[in-house]
């Protein structure tokens, strides 16, 4: 069978956690949201708001993010100042999804050599996210607080679209939830108003081709696992 064009951007889309320096245009940008704010969303509310940060703006951010990152690492009671504004993981984990985020994990640190008693290692990749793994834009995604459960899903596909927007474009992304401890840093930062929530980032750019790390393929199960046939 042969893929069709939306095929080959969904099934060509990972999580690349290596960019280049090469900019984004701006009209590409663009034309990245405009494509994805054609998603879905219930009674046509669109939902999302998208800040995007290049240069200057999205240094200070990685200062900032980075300076606090290392700071709980040498005292984790600071933790409780950088906590998510809602629960994205489970509050307690269990098979098989518990599983599947330990297969995620040890597999991308296993492609990198880190094991599992190298600290150091670990919190330096951890803090590539903050750094938006040098990609040269970072999208911050906010929603009015007043939204209900059913904005999140809707944000979903919104999100979706921009991915795959991306990649008929030639450009990849990395969608994250790492930075959703970091709101207090974040949204003053970008100026956010106190009726919005962070949802999550994003980083943006050309892919590294000669990164290990992009070579990292997250694998899926079956169709029939999830799959139930009622007739």
């Amino acid at each position: 069978m042969t893929l069709s064009a939306i095929d080959e951007a969904i099934c060509s889309r990972r999580s690349m956690r290596a960019f280049t320096p090469q900019a984004v245009a701006r009209a590409d940008i663009e034309h990245i949201l405009q494509v994805a704010s054609r998603a879905a969303s219930g009674t046509n509310c669109q939902p999302w708001k998208v800040y995007v940060l290049q240069g200057a703006t999205k240094a200070a951010l990685v200062e900032k993010a980075c300076a606090a990152h290392d700071a709980m690492r040498a005292d984790p009671a600071l933790a409780e100042q950088y906590k998510e504004e809602y629960d994205y993981y489970p509050q307690k984990w269990v098979s098989p999804y518990i599983d599947r985020r330990r297969e995620n994990g040890w597999g991308l640190y296993g492609l990198l050599g880190i094991g599992k008693a190298d600290r150091e290692k670990m919190h330096l990749q951890h803090q590539r996210n903050f750094r938006f793994f040098d990609a040269p834009v970072g999208f911050m995604f906010t929603v009015d607080r007043i939204m209900g459960r059913g904005s999140l899903v809707d944000y979903g596909g919104f999100l979706q679209n921009i991915m795959l927007a991306a990649r008929g474009l030639g450009l990849h992304t990395c969608p994250q939830a790492a930075w959703n401890g970091f709101s207090s840093i974040i949204m003053p930062l970008i100026g956010a108003g106190e009726n919005e929530m962070l949802v999550c980032g994003m980083s943006l750019g050309y892919a590294d081709d000669t990164a290990v790390v992009n070579t990292f393929d997250t694998p899926r199960v079956p169709v029939e696992e999830f799959t139930h046939w009622l007739d």
